[in-house]
């Protein structure tokens, strides 16, 4: 669940030793005896459903989320369509944007069959779980997040959805019983108010909800083409800094072509003082599958102009098939409303009865 906020090493810290701590290591009780390390418990995580992802988002997230649907029994992956109404939507342009996302997903290798792929608003427990769990919360608790502090500032104020948004995502989280979610660096302080939550809940009512653990990706930041200084984003007004899964090979070329770099003309790695030259071996590499290491030996001998092209073409090689298959699925609507209409009644039967006893044990019934 991406959320464009700095990183606060403070809490990363103390989060990854929490996480390694021998209690937090311990499979579920339902993968007691299992042999693999790995396949113990449920995944949850969640995209916005604003626009085709970039290359950001898909060697930064949905790289993982693929490769999760191979190592965890169950795995739940939602279009998180309520949080994106915390800033104005069109509604046609939601409801298309929905479908595009669902086709986009399933494009990059999300299985609907191995991963729960489901719409969020469609499974009302998520709002109805995230009411109690706001009624646990304190709003100071609130007031010091990134997500509220980075986005009521750009707008000198907010909206009490954006306010309330992590207690939405932890709802998102605990609803399930999720035990892992994959997030970036810049996710921490947001999964721990969820892990917070679990505790408050267990504590007043009961043990009910896992403290979810985060997988925290290693995965390469992809930088802006234009501004490698800040991450590639899909907000960026500047069209030539963002490459969309959708770019077509000449718009891709063209991006790279006008990716900035520097005066000196050979390729080396090196984030701090080459930081526009190191993104475009970063792209490289990751789209080769190969360490940055690889990708600079294989531009030697080639100046930075000559090297934009070897990029651009690892690029196209890996983009072009999840463009025609995005582009083949889209022309298929009845299609993308049945998968999501089947993730939606999967997700429902796993949310509806943790609800039942959540409001059994809150008094409600």
């Amino acid at each position: 669940m991406a959320l464009p906020v700095r990183t606060n090493f403070k809490h990363l810290f103390r989060f990854i030793h929490k996480m390694n701590s021998p209690k937090r290591l311990l499979c579920s009780e339902a993968c007691a005896g299992e042999k693999e390390p790995l396949g113990c418990g449920r995944v949850f995580s969640g995209i916005q459903p604003t626009g085709v992802p970039h290359l950001g988002n898909y060697l930064g997230a949905l790289e993982n989320w693929v490769a999760l649907q191979n190592q965890y029994p169950s795995v739940l992956y939602s279009i998180v369509d309520l949080h994106s109404i915390t800033q104005p939507q069109d509604p046609a342009q939601l409801r298309s944007n929905i479908l595009d996302m669902a086709a986009s997903l399933l494009a990059c290798g999300i299985d609907p069959e191995r991963a729960v792929l489901f719409q969020q608003s469609q499974v009302s427990e998520h709002a109805e779980l995230s009411w109690i769990l706001g009624c646990l919360t304190s709003m100071p608790r609130l007031r010091h997040l990134p997500q509220w502090k980075t986005k009521s500032k750009l707008k000198n104020e907010g909206s009490v959805g954006l306010f309330t948004y992590p207690v939405l995502q932890a709802a998102d989280i605990l609803l399930y019983k999720s035990t892992h979610v994959p997030v970036g660096e810049d996710q921490v302080q947001h999964l721990e108010l969820a892990q917070d939550l679990a505790r408050i809940f267990n504590n007043r009512y009961g043990d009910l909800f896992p403290e979810p653990a985060a997988l925290l990706s290693s995965t390469r930041k992809v930088k802006s083409l234009r501004d490698p200084s800040a991450k590639m984003s899909k907000s960026d007004p500047q069209t030539m800094a963002t490459i969309t899964i959708t770019d077509s090979p000449d718009d891709i070329a063209l991006k790279l072509r006008r990716a900035v770099t520097d005066f000196t003309s050979e390729v080396s790695f090196d984030p701090e003082t080459r930081p526009g030259v190191s993104n475009l071996v970063t792209i490289h590499a990751a789209m080769a599958r190969i360490s940055e290491e690889e990708a600079v030996a294989q531009a030697r001998g080639l100046d930075t102009g000559a090297y934009k092209k070897l990029v651009t073409e690892a690029v196209i090689q890996r983009l072009t098939p999840i463009r025609e298959e995005i582009e083949r699925l889209k022309s298929d609507r009845a299609h993308l409303e049945g998968v999501l209409a089947r993730g939606t009644r999967r997700a429902r039967e796993l949310a509806a009865p943790v609800l039942r006893e959540v409001r059994q044990r809150v008094g409600f019934c």
